[in-house]
């Protein structure tokens, strides 16, 4: 992650003459350009803000769960936050919900097909039930098609209460050596070499200084699609944004895969959707109450059932075992729902 956004600057400098010949290209291009901007901040962001924590004896389950694991989905709360503030509701649910089918589909699904993942940890076993209860209470929160303070203030309560309850869950199976900071990729390396608070505070200021332009950006092209080419705000939300502020949980799932740390890939699965659903979903109530698309959020909402049903099958079956196969199967799914997604939108437009 430290790398991406120097190396996609320098890259992308060449392009941007032809960019300018075609308005829908440099739309896109802009939008993708500040989702990994984005994704590249909220990292640096989530390392300085671990460095601080561990530099005041903060448990490593506070800090996995309430820093790192909720970390992955900043960028998704970020793009929510900008989407209400500028009376986007649509795009903000959509991203929400987009995200959270997006890592239970195509995210799992890949971790699957990399290594197979075995279900055995206690932990993971009792926060399987609870992910698939906050969805659930989510949908029955947000059923009425009004994001109010109400609505907004019950899912923030689900959200903390979530927390809660995983960080007692996960207090007495982490320990100081092992995974000293869980659900994380580079920076549980980094953190490794005892970094100085002034790394970290130079990290955090940065990334401050680039969420605030990186999430306009995405908002004012986003905006443009809606707009200017006809597009949904749901439909862009359900597709280029959440796929794109997936990125962190991708990359964690990817490199936890790879070293076979079935806990990491799938804890960090569970807990990024426990925070879209509650904190992303609950942003947009609290600042900017409104009403949504009641019916793109009836279907998104069904195949989100759907697929955390599906996941859950194949994770706490007889064999408790996410193999390839059902790996393959979770993709093929997702490249169906994003099809049917498509086709479905150009249908109606």
């Amino acid at each position: 992650m430290f790398f991406i956004g120097p190396v996609v600057l320098v890259f992308s400098l060449p392009f941007v003459h032809f960019w300018k010949t075609n308005g829908m290209l440099l739309t896109l291009s802009l939008l993708i350009f500040g989702l990994m901007l984005l994704v590249y901040a909220s990292d640096r962001l989530v390392y300085g803000a671990s460095v601080f924590a561990q530099s005041l004896k903060i448990s490593p389950a506070v800090i996995g769960v309430l820093i790192v694991g909720t970390g992955t989905s900043l960028p998704e709360l970020f793009v929510s936050t900008d989407a209400a503030v500028h009376n986007l509701p649509d795009i903000a649910i959509g991203t929400a919900i987009g995200s959270t089918l997006t890592n239970l589909l195509l995210i799992a699904g890949i971790g699957a097909m990399i290594y197979p993942m075995n279900i055995q940890s206690a932990v993971l076993k009792k926060e399987f039930p609870l992910m698939i209860i906050v969805i659930l209470l989510a949908g029955i929160v947000v059923s009425s098609g009004n994001l109010g303070l109400r609505e907004g203030t019950l899912l923030f309560f689900i959200g903390f209460a979530s927390i809660y309850l995983m960080i007692k869950m996960m207090h007495k199976t982490l320990t100081q050596t092992r995974y000293v900071l869980p659900l994380e990729t580079l920076s549980r390396f980094e953190l490794q070499t005892n970094p100085r608070n002034s790394v970290a505070l130079f990290w955090v200021v940065i990334a401050l200084l680039i969420i605030p332009v990186a999430t306009r950006m995405i908002i004012d092209n986003a905006f443009i699609l809606t707009q200017q080419y006809q597009i949904s705000g749901f439909f862009v939300g359900l597709t280029l944004l959440s796929i794109g502020t997936s990125l962190p949980e991708l990359a964690t799932t990817i490199v936890a895969a790879l070293r076979r740390e079935n806990e990491l890939a799938l804890g960090n699965i569970i807990g990024a959707n426990i925070f879209n659903l509650t904190f992303v979903l609950g942003m947009p109530a609290l600042l900017s109450p409104s009403g949504f698309n009641v019916d793109a959020f009836y279907f998104s909402f069904a195949v989100l059932v759907a697929a955390s049903l599906l996941f859950g099958i194949f994770s706490l079956g007889r064999k408790q075992r996410l193999n390839r196969g059902k790996g393959i199967f979770l993709l093929v799914c997702f490249i169906i729902y994003i099809t049917v997604l498509c086709v479905a939108h150009s249908l109606l437009t």
